[in-house]
């Protein structure tokens, strides 16, 4: 059911998912976009690329945060009933609000990043030990492959698996978040895909960045 409430929510979710870290961060202590370089995103994985760990890392922490933040939403409302179908219901409105604004940023004129730090505070925010395994997996792959798209590519593949397999979860929605989650970063990732079947995806150094076109 809509109402004033929940669409005020709803809102302020999306706009705090348009806080452009990445891109705030470039500018204010760097004198740079990171949208013009490296992969022209306004992530924190373009910010490690780009200006390194000393700005990435407040990146990646902001970005997740907000995706947390923006889930919580749903308990200071006071909306619904704890632990309610309802709650649980919003409280994915709520993280996929958060995403779009991450991806299309009113603050950053809806040029935004993919939304994968994002995604994680949500998953941490709804159903934190599943976002654990998928933590899991994106270090593992990062630490043999060295891609960070393909190790967000696989965690986010292995999510919908992980939430129906192991934790045997039977709320429609919640399934069907955890398969849309994977649709859209294969979707945002499409030409990661194309450069990492082509050989050609470059590889993070987080200990520094070169600001290359």
């Amino acid at each position: 059911m809509i109402t004033p409430a929940n669409t005020l929510a709803l809102i302020v979710a999306y706009l705090l998912g348009s806080i452009p870290s990445a891109v705030w961060v470039g500018k204010i202590f760097y004198g740079i976009d990171v949208r013009e370089y490296g992969s022209g995103n306004a992530g924190a994985t373009n910010t490690f690329r780009v200006l390194g760990w000393k700005a990435g890392t407040p990146v990646l922490f902001m970005d997740t945060a907000k995706g947390w933040l923006a889930v919580k939403i749903a308990w200071l409302s006071g909306l619904y009933l704890p632990n309610s179908q309802q709650l649980i219901n919003f409280e994915l409105a709520l993280g996929i609000s958060s995403l779009a604004g991450h991806v299309f940023p009113v603050f950053a004129g809806f040029r935004g990043g993919k939304g994968v730090a994002t995604l994680l505070g949500v998953l941490i925010a709804v159903q934190p030990w599943a976002a654990l395994w998928c933590a899991c997996i994106f270090v593992v792959v990062l630490f043999i492959s060295h891609f960070v798209s393909l190790g967000s590519i696989l965690a986010a593949l292995a999510f919908p698996f992980i939430i129906m397999l192991i934790y045997k979860e039977t709320l429609p929605t919640v399934n069907l978040f955890s398969m849309a989650i994977s649709i859209l970063v294969l979707t945002t990732h499409q030409k990661n895909i194309e450069r990492l079947l082509r050989g050609k995806e470059p590889k993070v150094n987080f200990l520094g960045g070169k600001k290359k076109k």
